[in-house]
């Protein structure tokens, strides 16, 4: 019973529940790291989850490359 509450909590509060656990996860990656390595680690993770919402979106990772990539027309 009790767990089906926290279920609907955690559906209707999701932005605060991952917010909180970032944060909790930051706070052990700084105690355990340092400071910048634990700004490493969350930049690595930002970059690993563009990456993979670009494959969601069917883009693949040759389309995500071409468009970092390509050579601008100048007009």
């Amino acid at each position: 019973m009790y767990d089906l509450n926290l279920l609907v909590m955690m559906s209707k509060h999701w932005g605060k529940f991952l917010g909180g656990l970032l944060g909790l996860i930051f706070a052990i990656l700084v105690i355990a790291l340092g400071f910048w390595w634990a700004i490493f680690v969350f930049l690595c993770i930002s970059i690993g989850i563009f990456i993979g919402w670009r494959f969601d979106l069917g883009n693949g990772l040759h389309n995500l490359l071409e468009q970092l990539f390509a050579k601008r027309k100048d007009e």
